[in-house]
This record gives C-alpha cells, sequence and structure tokens, in this order.
C-alpha cells in the first residue's frame, strides 16, 4: 500500500510518500524550488520523494491532501455577507483561490494518469486540521494522549482539541475564523516589520530582549481562550480578514502601542516591547488550553501540532508547567507536516490499518551517495578531498575555531536543521554567535543559536527531564553552565535544544562526541545551512554554493572536504555559479 501525501493549498507546500507502515520520505518543496515557504504545486518534491522511495507514479495507490474543500463553504459565504462590498473579493480569495490551486493539482492528476488507464488512485480529501491533529497523533511514540492543534486558519477552523483514546478521537472544544492565535501572533509579527506567515520565529527571537510588562495588559485585552477551550478574539485591535484589507494591525492597536516598523528600519524599544507582551500573552493562553486538557483527559501526554506549535519558547513553558510528562511535536508541526499527517490520516482511519505509524526520526528526506557527491564536485572543478574519518575531522576543526558546513546523510524534514545539512560552530566561544550571524547568515543580530547535544548528557546542562530531537522546545541553561558554552544562549538564559541519538544519527552523534573530547563539552552550536531567506540546502550543488558565498570556513560533504585559503575563509562572493545536481540525478547549469 503506497500512499503519496500532498499539502499545496497553504504555505510551505510538501510531498511525503507512506508505504508497507513507514514513512519512505517526505521533502518541502522550498528545499528544491529555492522559494522559501513556497505554496506552489510539490511537483519537485513528489518526484524526489518518489524517487526516494524506489516508486513509480503507477505504483501509488492513494493520494492524500490536507484539505477539504468542501468544509465550511456555507460559514464563509455568511462572513462574507458581513463584509459588504469586500465580499466577492473574500470570497474569491478564500474559494476561488482554492479552486486554482486544487485544479493545479487535477492538471497534473490527470496528465500523470490519463483516463484511459485501467487503474488510477484514489484522492481523499483531509480536513487540514484532521491532518494537523490526529495526523500527528498518528505518528506520535504513543497509543493515547491528548491533542491540540493550534494555527492561522485551516478551512475555517483555528483551533482543534481533543483526545485520542482506545483508537478513537474525541473533540472538546474548536475555533472558527476570523478568531486566531496564529493571527494574534501574526499582528505583532507585522508590526515589528517581519514577513507575516514568514517570520514569526525571528518575533520569538526578539520577544526576550523586550519588556513584557510594558503593553502586558493592553495586548491581554485582545484575546481570551473562554471556559470551552475556545480562542476568542477582541476584533477591534485588528484589521480582518487580512487577505482583503492587506494587513493585520488595526489603527486601535497602533495608537496603544505606538509606530510600526517598516520593513528594514531599526527595531525600536517599543518594537522590543510589543514582541515580548504578545509572546507572553501567547504563553498564557496556551497554557491555559493545555492546563484544561491535561485537567480534563488525565493523560501524561501531549500531542501538539499547527503553525503555533513551532512556538518552541512556549513549548517549553508547557512542559515546566508540569501539565504533562512529554509532549510531541512533529519536525514539520506547520503545514509542511500536514502531507504527512494527511498520508496517516487515510493509512489509518479510512484504510483501516492497525500497525502504529511512528515519525521519530526527523531524517526522512532524500540523500546523495559519496559517488554523487564526488561526480558533482569534479563537474564543478572545486578543490576537494576525501577524509578518512569525517567525524573526528570536523571535530578538529570545530576546536580550533572553524565555521563548517555539515551536509551528512539524508535530509532533515522541518524548519530545523538536525545535523543532516547543519552550520556549526564551537559554542564555548562568546563571540561566535556574533561573527556567524554576520559573516554566515547575514542576519539580525539579536537571532540566537541552538545547540545539540549528545542525548545521555543533556541534564547536565540544559534544565530538562525529556528528549527534543527535533529541536522545538526551549529550556533554561544551566546557571553553572551558562558561562561555559556562552554563544548557544540567548539573552534570557535559555536555549532552543536538541538532544542527539547516536541510533537516529550516527555521523552527527559522533561528531559530537569527538568535539566533546577535545572541549571537554558534548555540544555544538548548530544553525541550518542557509543564509537569511533562503531554505536550508537541499543538494551538494547547494551547499558548495552557500560554502563559496558566505564565511563558512569548511565544508564537510560526505566524505569530502572543501577548504578556502585562510586569506578568504570570511570573503563574501555571491556571484559564484557550480553546477546543480537536477532532482533526477543529472547535472544543470545554474
Amino acid at each position: 500500500m503506497n500512499i503519496l501525501g500532498l499539502n499545496y493549498i497553504f504555505h510551505d507546500a510538501s510531498a511525503c510518500v507512506i508505504s508497507n507502515n513507514e514513512i519512505k520520505c517526505a521533502i518541502e518543496e522550498e528545499r528544491l524550488s529555492r522559494e522559501k515557504h513556497t505554496s506552489k504545486f510539490p511537483v519537485r518534491a513528489i518526484a524526489r520523494c518518489l524517487k526516494q522511495a524506489n516508486l513509480t507514479l503507477d505504483e501509488i495507490d492513494h493520494i492524500a491532501i490536507s484539505v477539504n474543500p468542501d468544509i465550511a463553504v456555507a460559514k464563509k459565504v455568511q462572513y462574507a455577507a458581513s463584509l459588504g462590498a469586500a465580499a466577492r473579493e473574500f470570497l474569491y480569495s478564500e474559494i476561488g483561490g482554492q479552486n486554482q490551486k486544487h485544479l493545479a493539482f487535477w492538471n497534473w492528476y490527470n496528465h500523470s494518469w490519463p483516463v484511459s488507464k485501467a487503474r488510477r488512485p484514489d484522492v481523499h480529501f483531509v480536513d487540514h486540521h484532521y491532518s494537523h491533529a490526529i495526523g500527528s497523533f498518528h505518528v506520535s511514540p504513543w497509543t493515547e494522549a491528548a491533542v491540540l492543534a493550534i494555527d492561522g486558519g485551516g478551512e475555517w477552523r483555528t483551533v482543534w482539541m481533543g483526545e485520542a483514546r482506545n483508537g478513537a478521537f474525541s473533540q472538546f472544544s474548536e475555533t472558527l475564523f476570523p478568531h486566531s492565535l496564529g493571527t494574534f501572533y501574526s499582528a505583532v509579527t507585522e508590526y515589528c516589520g517581519f514577513k507575516v506567515e514568514y517570520d514569526e520565529g525571528k518575533t520569538m527571537g526578539l520577544a526576550p530582549t523586550g519588556d513584557p510588562t510594558r503593553f502586558f495588559d493592553i495586548v491581554d485585552e485582545m484575546v481570551r481562550v473562554k471556559d470551552d477551550g475556545a480562542v476568542e478574539l477582541d476584533l477591534s485591535w485588528f484589521d480582518l480578514p487580512a487577505s482583503i484589507t492587506g494587513r493585520f494591525c488595526s489603527e486601535k492597536l497602533i495608537a496603544a502601542l505606538g509606530v510600526p516598523r517598516g520593513p528594514g528600519e531599526e527595531i525600536r524599544e517599543h518594537h522590543r516591547d510589543a514582541a515580548a507582551a504578545f509572546q507572553a500573552v501567547l504563553e498564557k493562553n496556551v497554557l491555559k488550553m493545555t492546563s484544561m486538557l491535561a485537567a480534563k483527559t488525565k493523560l501524561p501526554f501531549l500531542v501538539h501540532s499547527g503553525g503555533v506549535a513551532l512556538n518552541s519558547v512556549a513549548n517549553g513553558k508547557i512542559l515546566q508547567a508540569g501539565h504533562f510528562d512529554d509532549i510531541y511535536v512533529m519536525p514539520g508541526a506547520g503545514d509542511n507536516g500536514t502531507a504527512i499527517g494527511a498520508a496517516a490520516y487515510v493509512y489509518k482511519d479510512i484504510l483501516g490499518n492497525r500497525e502504529k505509524l511512528y515519525h521519530v526520526n526527523p531524517f526522512v528526506g532524500d540523500e546523495y551517495a559519496n559517488q554523487e557527491i564526488e561526480r558533482f564536485l569534479k563537474s564543478a572543478k572545486v578543490t576537494y578531498r576525501k577524509s578518512d574519518d569525517v567525524c573526528l575531522e570536523a571535530a578538529r576543526s570545530l576546536s580550533d575555531g572553524k565555521i563548517i558546513g555539515w551536509f551528512q546523510g539524508k535530509m532533515e524534514f522541518g524548519p530545523r536543521a538536525l545535523g543532516g545539512r547543519s552550520i556549526l560552530a564551537d559554542p564555548t566561544r562568546a563571540g561566535m554567535k556574533d561573527k556567524i550571524n554576520a559573516e554566515v547568515k547575514h542576519r539580525e543580530a539579536f537571532r540566537p543559536f541552538a545547540p545539540s547535544v549528545i542525548a545521555e548528557r543533556a541534564s547536565d546542562y540544559f534544565e530538562t527531564t525529556v528528549e527534543v530531537p527535533f529541536m522545538l522546545t526551549v529550556f533554561p541553561v544551566r546557571e553553572e553552565m551558562r558561562a561555559k558554552i556562552p554563544a548557544i544562549v540567548h539573552v534570557d538564559d535559555t536555549a532552543r535544544l536538541q538532544t542527539v541519538r547516536r541510533d537516529c544519527n550516527e555521523r552527527y552523534y559522533d561528531l559530537i562526541r569527538e568535539f566533546g573530547k577535545l572541549s571537554g563539552h558534548p555540544v555544538v552550536l548548530n544553525t541550518s545551512f542557509n543564509v537569511m531567506d533562503e531554505p536550508i540546502v537541499a543538494s551538494p550543488s547547494d551547499a558548495v554554493r552557500c560554502f563559496y558565498s558566505t564565511g563558512i570556513d569548511i565544508l564537510y560533504i560526505g566524505d569530502f572536504v572543501l577548504e578556502k585559503e585562510p586569506a578568504k575563509a570570511t570573503h563574501v562572493e555571491r556571484s559564484i555559479q557550480v553546477p546543480q545536481l537536477s532532482i533526477h540525478g543529472g547535472l544543470n547549469l545554474v
């Protein structure tokens, strides 16, 4: 049984293949198209997933799509009636725009399987929040759990709250558009001059640099969780629907908080304080919801999904509050992961398979063998050499203060680099954070970097009793360790942690362990292998281009090593042209 899962209606288009009770491959389209957060139909990701799974289109039995176009049409029409002259534009955006994307799917489907074919795969349109909530549960480690999905919005729902127990799902509460915690947080992202549905992570990183008390009482008036668990916005603070108005913040919000920041403008104190207040109020409301779920279900585990589940600071607060013993947030908790969730829903709930699916290893993307990598390096005419032990050699480079590119094994799924496509550095050097932000990532100085630590030593450095392999939870750094690994400590003495097990990523674990022998600390600074506003690298071509256009000192790609001349170690040259591996494994000049 082969199932192709797709997300293409909303942002972060993606594809996955589930075959014989296993996630064979999952890839975001942005990695291959190089258009970050793209919502275009994921034709490249489909082709790459099939190649990685060693399948042809004719071997696909079912297609699962993470949106149901028939849900809430009447509610959308009813809401549109309240918009007056803007009703037609709203309906075109909500219904017409989605229909155009579905048309792209059906064109691809009919081209791939003409009506003359005797066998065509069944197509299943899965409720967006079922793809988030129930789909995430199906790939979690547990057989029972409280379940919570919070995002900006799906077909019309913005929150799904319930539980999974005895093989069945119960919904306790839901929230419908325009009331949305995702919209609430998008408003402050816009206010701080960042891109909405794109840069919410920047807002989260900015928040600890501000004072949450300055605007807390004002922001707290904007949203509340009702006694039934539903979210309610005071809509006077927001200019909705943003698809029509072109913005989220109302004049009332701007009058209360001050002049918004324009893109690229200086971040002022009131912008920092606004980010801090919105983050604090978001946490307050998420914690109320998780407290209600814990009290109602009396279950020890929580499955948390949706775009708001990418707020790793809030995830850390859930664990610190003690509402649950542990939480599962899938690596692609946002819309990218709904391709997996929809496929898992079809596999379990529609097709009735009893086996449990698991997505506890994030390395489900594609990979390149040494032969493919070397063929590319030769064609690119770059100087390289083969290493006898890339883990030991890379550890020595880190110990020497080098910034390294690390391109190994299968690509991670989700927004975090987890040791497959990473930029790594020595966290014991206090100036390393500013150096990487300025010379490699070319991004805002306030943004922190994450630590990767071998799992058995995590509690020595961080205040945690659980493993967090997907880097989606923030914990305090132990006070006695903050001065020892300063490059990964944020201004509030926390870090977004990744724990690494050898059975999940042998090479990355061995690298960290070898670095620990040299430095005394089995922890490395880990950031995604990209520059600001670009997707994480996917191919050897992407990796080499990023290496030569940034301040990365050494690239470890498979068993091969690329080094720069010392004088050119931090030189930025963005005009380099190198051959690129196509999704079919050939060579294209880009």
